[in-house]
């Protein structure tokens, strides 16, 4: 079965409902597609201490404001899936679920949206997908040798799973802090980053991240000196589960080991760790293979773009895949303004 459209959004979590908030502004007939069962997006399937970076009134989708978290400063991810589940319900955003997007094709005219469930045609496409669903894990060697457990931030949930354990966890930025904090007390840990790690200020969140990635977006678009934007800050917001494991005296890092054996890691001194498991948080790419058919990924699988809207074909436009689609796209914050400059471009796309 076919069905029409103006525009499909590829994507229901906190992008694609952005997306709808401001396509129902521009008054277009869209559809949101979403691979998931129930709303919510990433956020459904995150670790359970998983905590926002800003108040919740600072981590807000357009048109309305996350409530506060009762006895929560910063709001955790199921706060987020609710808030998330409602605004879907109160903008009456048209989601369909789940419905997989098997590939975007092109007949010349009309994009051609093919999923499990039938094909959309549509005269824009919005692929808000994001980077959850593509983990990203680094050719260190030895890793097909080792016999303990491996897994990757998309996969970890509590520490009681790892309870009395030797654990490893690889990454220097915020899933990796975070994560190390939640174990350090039930297991034995070793926290494994690139370089030594890079604190913000305690009093720095993601206001001030937001902040940042705007005004670097702002310079280079200016043709200004690159400001750096958030990485100039540092790599870890001490959200306060970070904090207090830091302050405790928890969070010693370790330099990143040379190889992976049987049983655990060997260091550039030459000695080796035993190691139950290691936990990769290192990272996602973004989740593009539904717009492979187009023909435009480049260097490194990402689209060219300007803004949001892909360079060479101006019906697409990508959202929330991180500051080369819009300055802090990739956070609730940050989504907003991008989402609606792709919404008015689309708008005057199809008026002509």
């Amino acid at each position: 079965m076919t069905q029409h459209t103006d525009v499909v959004v590829i994507g229901g979590g906190q992008a694609g409902l952005a997306a709808g908030y401001h396509l129902r502004r521009q008054s277009l007939d869209f559809v949101i597609l979403d691979a998931q069962a129930t709303p919510g997006g990433a956020w459904q399937h995150t670790w359970n201490s998983l905590r926002l970076f800003s108040p919740a009134a600072f981590s807000s989708l357009p048109g309305r404001l996350m409530p506060g978290q009762s006895g929560e400063e910063y709001p955790d991810a199921g706060h987020v899936v609710t808030y998330l589940r409602d605004y879907e319900k109160r903008y009456e955003l048209p989601v369909r679920r789940p419905v997989r997007v098997v590939g975007v094709h092109d007949d010349g005219r009309l994009l051609h949206v093919e999923t499990d469930s039938g094909t959309w045609q549509a005269r824009a496409v919005i692929s808000a997908t994001g980077t959850w669903w593509r983990p990203f894990l680094p050719a260190v060697p030895g890793r097909g040798d080792f016999e303990g457990r491996q897994l990757h931030t998309v996969q970890y949930r509590r520490p009681q799973d790892f309870a009395g354990s030797r654990v490893i966890v690889v990454g220097g930025g915020n899933s990796g802090a975070q994560i190390a904090a939640d174990l350090a007390h039930d297991t034995e840990l070793i926290w494994v980053t690139q370089r030594p790690p890079r604190y913000l200020a305690d009093n720095i969140d993601g206001r001030a991240l937001f902040d940042a990635a705007t005004a670097r977006r702002r310079a280079l678009d200016e043709g200004r000196t690159d400001t750096g934007g958030v990485a100039s800050l540092g790599d870890i917001v001490a959200v306060p589960p970070v904090r207090a494991a830091r302050d405790a005296g928890l969070l010693t890092a370790a330099p990143m080991f040379t190889r992976l054996d049987t049983h655990g890691v060997r260091w550039a001194d030459g000695t080796r760790t035993d190691a139950d498991a290691v936990i990769w948080c290192t990272g996602f790419r973004p989740a593009l293979s539904h717009l492979a058919p187009l023909g435009l990924r480049g260097r490194r699988g990402h689209i060219a773009t300007e803004g949001t809207r892909s360079v060479q074909d101006p019906r697409l436009h990508l959202l929330g895949y991180g500051d080369w689609t819009g300055p802090a796209s990739a956070t609730l914050i940050g989504v907003g303004r991008p989402a609606r400059e792709a919404a008015r471009q689309i708008a005057e796309l199809l008026s002509r």
